[in-house]
This record gives structure tokens, sequence and C-alpha cells, in this order.
């Protein structure tokens, strides 16, 4: 009988271990699906994140970041050499901006890299017009900006957006707006994007969330150029991005972008970006859901596609990620796809000949990371949860 009891229990003890054998090889399976590399004790960060993130007196020392961008936006600046201005209340007035609040720092003439008291919902009256030489910085708080008119950059530069989340915006009103503070100007609306970048340089959005806005999340146009789009989480939304103002519009062929370390997540449809006559290096982005098509365009534009990881839908009519608005041959135009990785049929129709290389200067240059970590170092776009005396 104790014989029996033993086996009994001895056989108890194998099944259970099996059962602990066979969890922890699913766990690890759908661990290494998500995460390729190895588990470290250190962060995986990408070119960008190691810059900062690991530096625990980033509070004490926020304007670091300004040295951290990559790419065509490297020389983006913001307010790194201006003082440091305090949101401490969320209200909006667009025609005459309360001291305290975001707006007010936005439009001031001198450099001023913002950041916030506390958490907040900022609700803005009508667009926020950006001045020149401004740093939106939201590390350390939760800051949302939505459910109304929300981000403009218009004939300025040196503007740098990062840790925000940016949210359900919708078109603005005609009225008054105030754009500097010794100039308000009649607006007749905006469109509904998330950030609207309209004949401006130098400009680098990072680590935002953006979801669900009437028109764009981003859209870049009118010969801006010198623009650096990296570390932020898209979802939710129809047309993503888009590079060009229109098809004739050729003075768009000076645009410069750097798309980087994104993740284009759910509920996405098209637009990722769209570009028109400009260049666009699409390099360490995620993709992990298309309807329609990931990276498009018309009218002749560049298009380097480097080290991304596509996973394209299981729409059989959908795994192209490319698509061409052809209004003129389309087989000359550069579009090319370096060291990506294909997931679930995905595949990219290449075009054109000759380089395309995004012919960085030394200072924008960086090491591409192989496709394949792709999803470990994205895996953190969007805002970052910064604790004061910690690391991110």
């Amino acid at each position: 009988m104790a014989t029996s009891t033993t086996l009994l229990l001895l056989s108890f003890f194998v099944l259970h271990l099996a059962l602990l054998v066979n969890a922890y090889e699913y766990s690890t399976e759908k661990y290494y699906y998500n995460n390729p590399e190895p588990v470290s004790k250190k962060p995986f960060l990408n070119v960008i994140d190691s810059c900062w993130r690991a530096k625990s007196n980033w509070a004490s020392n926020r304007k670091a970041l300004a040295d951290c961008a990559i790419g065509f936006g490297k020389s983006a600046i913001g307010g790194k050499y201006g003082a440091i201005y305090v949101v401490i209340d969320s209200s909006d007035n667009p025609a005459n901006p309360k001291p305290g609040t975001l707006r007010y720092g936005a439009i001031q003439t001198q450099p001023l890299w913002i950041i916030f008291a506390r958490d907040m919902v900022i609700t803005l009256g009508n667009e926020l017009i950006m001045n020149s030489y401004k740093t939106i910085d939201g590390r350390g708080a939760k800051v949302v900006i939505g459910n109304g008119p929300c981000i403009t950059i218009q004939g300025v530069g040196h503007v740098i957006v990062h840790g925000i989340s940016i949210h359900d915006c919708k078109p603005g009103k005609s009225g008054l707006v105030r754009s500097s503070v010794d100039h308000v100007g009649h607006r007749r609306g905006s469109d509904g994007d998330g950030i609207s970048i309209f004949a401006s340089s130098n400009v680098w959005i990072d680590h935002c969330f953006l979801a669900r806005c009437t028109d764009g999340l981003i859209d870049i146009v009118h010969a801006s150029t010198a623009i650096t789009i990296s570390n932020n989480y898209f979802t939710q939304h129809d047309k993503v991005m888009l590079l060009g103002h229109n098809d004739k519009y050729t003075a768009d062929k000076i645009m410069r972008v750097t798309i980087a370390f994104n993740r284009f997540a759910s509920g996405l449809i098209e637009r990722m970006p769209r570009v028109r006559f400009g260049y666009a290096h699409v390099v360490n982005n995620k993709y992990e859901e298309w309807k329609m098509y990931a990276i498009g365009g018309s009218a002749n534009p560049t298009i380097l596609s480097e080290g991304n990881y596509f996973i394209a839908p299981n729409n059989p009519n959908a795994k192209q990620v490319t698509k061409r608005e052809l209004n003129e041959n389309g087989k000359n135009w550069k579009w090319r796809s370096s060291k990506d990785v294909f997931v679930n049929g995905a595949y990219f129709v290449p075009s054109g000949y000759g380089s395309c290389a995004p012919n960085y200067t030394p200072a924008q240059s960086f090491a591409v990371a192989p496709a394949s970590t792709v999803p470990a170092i994205t895996l953190n776009a969007g805002p970052t949860t910064c604790v004061v005396g910690k690391a991110c």
C-alpha cells in the first residue's frame, strides 16, 4: 500500500513538473516572439533613448535631451538656451493666455523649456500656435492635449515636442488666436491634425502618443524640412502621417524627414507615411497593423525603408507595404527596402535606380539597428514613465 501511494505521488509530481515545463516553454516562446533579443539586466535602448533614459539626473538636466536627436531633425534645439517655464494652469484662452498656461509659454519670443507641475488634461480653445525655440517636455507628468484643436507649428524653427499624449483632436474654429506676445491674428480654422508642421524647419517630435484625430496625426507640409519623428506610439487612426502638401506643390522637394523607432500599432489604415516630392528615411519602426498600406506616395518622392519590422494584416489583399498614387510612371521613383523584416506575407515593391542613401551629415548620422531588434527597441514608444531621481 505504501509503495502504491509513493508511486502515485511520484506520478503526480512528474505530471506537475511537465505542466510547469510546458508553461515555461510557452511563456518563453511568447516572450521571444515579442522580444527577440535575450533578456538583459539593462534596458534595451535605441540610440536616442540610450542618450538620456539611463541617467537618474534627467530632471535636473532636462535640456540635455536636446543633444539626443538623430537624423534630419538633429539640429532642433528647442528651448535649450532658454529658461525653464512651468505650466501650472490647464486652462486656455486663445487670444489672451494667462501666465502659467501652456499657451502663454508657447507664444513667448525668447527660448523656453516648457515643463508641467503635475498631471493635467488640456483642452485647447483653439489651435496652439508654437513660437520658435520652444520645447514642450512632458517627462515626470501625464500630460494630455485632446478633445479640441491641437498643435500648430507654422513658419517657425527649432521646436521639440516630447513625452505628451495627443488624441481626439478637433478642427479649430474661425477666431482670434495669439501666435506671439505682440501678435494676435484672425485664424480661419484648423483641420483637426494632432500636430501640423507648416513651412517650418528643425523640428523633433519624440515619445508622444497620437490617436483618433479628425485629420492627420502628424502632417508635414509647405516646404517644411529638417524634421525627425521618433519613438512615438500611433494607434486608432486612418490617415496617420502626410509629408507634402499636394501633387503640384513642388516647393516640398526640399523636405527631408527621418521617421525612426516609432510603433505603428492597432487600428491604423494608411499613410505611415504618405510622401510627396521630398525624401523620407523610414528606419527601425515596428508596423503592427495597416488595413490599406503602410508606406505610400505620389509626385516622385524618394523613400528608403531600412531595418523596419512589418507584420502584414491577415487580409490577403493588403499584404503589400507600399502603394503608389500614379499620375506618372512610378517605376522611376526611388523606393528601396534594405534589411527590413517581413512577417505574415508582407512585401515591399521597390523601384528606381541609383542611391537612396539619406546623405546625412556626420552629426545627423546614426547606426541602424538590426530589424530583428525592432520589437524590443520600440517596446516603450510613446510617453515614458519618468520619476524624479530615477532613470526612465
